[in-house]
This record gives structure tokens, C-alpha cells and sequence, in this order.
């Protein structure tokens, strides 16, 4: 079995008059080939399944998805729509995510995420990089309210995404069995 490094995420949220600008970074790894982890990343289905109160997660088109989450961020719940558009797509390394989200009274949210992927001894490190802008109630309710969110959302995604991957070799090799 091989030891995978610990997973880093570090969230960091700025005040301005727009409302909240956040900021986070985070490092992963995935024990799945570079191809796998991409494949993955770009599977509506894999992707509803990780994403936490997800409700519905549609390609629009090769580089546009849309996605419905039900989420709580501090004392604020909501439904959430976004539109996510890929750019500087270059498989299967990297690509940047453009994400408008819009939550009704709940408020909004803006960014993008740099997502890097490097093939290592038998596992991926996935990279990431978020710039964001919140506003409405989301702006309101706190800077250490939304950084821990935030936070949890990332690490309740890439732990259900890395569960992903777990058995696989094991599906493979009961697949491969004698059969009568």
C-alpha cells in the first residue's frame, strides 16, 4: 500500500465593500492514475455524487456544466444554482473553473479555480487555487463562518472523491475471475 501525502487546504477570506472576497488553496492526493482523476473530475454523475446536498449536476456542453446544491453556510440555507464554464483546458493536467452561483436572498458567489493535476508514484496530487467574491447574506454572516465552510465543503468533496477510487483494483480483479 502505498503512503499517500496529507491533504492541505487553506482558506483565507478579505473584506471589501462588494462583499467578501475569499480566497483558498488546497493540495490532494488522489491514489488513481492522472487519466482516472480527470475522467472523474469531468463526470457529472461522479461529480453529484461527491458534492455534498448536491441535487442535480447536467453537462451543458464539453466545457459547461450546471449544478443544483441544497447548503448551509453558518445560520444561512439554501438551494444553489451555478453555472460552471472550463477554460484553459488542458487534459489531462489542468483547466480553470468559472463559477457563478446564485443562492436568491442567500446571496452570491463568483470566482474562479485553477485546478492542476501531477501524475506521482502511483497516485495523482491534485493543486487548487479559488478567487472568489461572495455577497447578499453570505457577505453578512462572517468571515470565519464562510472560511469554515468553505474549508468543509472542500474536504467533505475530495474525501468522497478519493472514495471514488477505492476498490477499484479489487472490482477489476473480481472481474477477471473464472467464470463456468
Amino acid at each position: 500500500m502505498v503512503a499517500l501525502p496529507q491533504k492541505v487546504n487553506r482558506a483565507n477570506l478579505l473584506r471589501s465593500r462588494w462583499g467578501s472576497e475569499v480566497e483558498q488553496t488546497g493540495e490532494y492526493s488522489v491514489a488513481a492514475d492522472r487519466s482516472a482523476v480527470w475522467t472523474g473530475l469531468n463526470d457529472p454523475e461522479v461529480l453529484a455524487r461527491c458534492i455534498e446536498g448536491c441535487q442535480s449536476v447536467s453537462k451543458v456542453s464539453d466545457d459547461v456544466f450546471e449544478a443544483s446544491v441544497k447548503a448551509k453556510v453558518g445560520p444561512v440555507r439554501a438551494t444553489f444554482s451555478a453555472a460552471i464554464a472550463l477554460t484553459d483546458i488542458d487534459p489531462p493536467s489542468s483547466y480553470l473553473i468559472n463559477v457563478a452561483v446564485k443562492g436568491g436572498p442567500a446571496g452570491f458567489a463568483k470566482g474562479s479555480a485553477e485546478v492542476i493535476l501531477e501524475e506521482a508514484d502511483g497516485y495523482t496530487v491534485l493543486r487548487y487555487r479559488v478567487a472568489a467574491n461572495v455577497g447578499g447574506k453570505l457577505a453578512q454572516i462572517g468571515s470565519r463562518l464562510v472560511d469554515s465552510a468553505a474549508r468543509k465543503m472542500a474536504d467533505s468533496f475530495f474525501a468522497a472523491f478519493e472514495r471514488e477510487f477505492e476498490g477499484q483494483d479489487r472490482r477489476a480483479d473480481g472481474a477477471s475471475g473464472n467464470s463456468r
